[in-house]
């Protein structure tokens, strides 16, 4: 079979499989995939330096206990990483846009906007008669807060 044959490279090649997914897919927000990846990687290169008897079962006994140091080792610096977050929001291109009010609108009454193939929820802390021209404050997931424009 060709994966006994090859288990180093075998390893190498699901190692970066999981560290893509990781990266890629998940955007490094969870650590296992990247420390069973890298334990697969660093393996593997044992395994095909010769380091390593490319059996199975050390295979799966080196995987483990890399994973293991690198989950001990690394867990509190790259969660301290994960919580550098700037508080600020991101700017947004839909702050500013202004358009008449087809409908009346207040907190208990949000109304709706067509805007851009998507419909709005429009939020208002105040109430807002139809026919005002009002401007977007803040854009959340579906959803305008809006303002007469002064």
């Amino acid at each position: 079979m060709w994966l006994s044959d090859n288990l180093g490279i075998g390893l190498i090649s699901l190692g970066l499989l999981l560290l893509a997914i990781e990266i890629l897919v998940l955007g490094f927000s969870t650590f296992v995939l990247f420390f069973v990846g890298c334990a697969a990687v660093i393996t593997g290169i044992l395994i095909q330096f010769g380091i390593v008897a490319d059996t199975a079962l050390n295979a799966t006994l080196f995987v483990s206990l890399i994973t293991a140091v690198l989950a001990v080792f690394l867990w509190k610096p790259l969660k301290n990483m994960q919580k550098d977050v700037d508080p600020r929001k991101a700017s947004n291109d839909l702050i500013g846009h202004s358009f008449i009010l087809a409908t009346d609108t207040s907190a208990e009454q949000p109304a709706i906007y067509h805007f851009s193939g998507i419909d709005w929820r429009l939020v208002s802390e105040q109430p807002i008669a139809s026919g005002t021209k009002v401007e977007v404050i803040a854009v959340d997931v579906g959803q305008f807060t809006i303002a007469p424009c002064a």
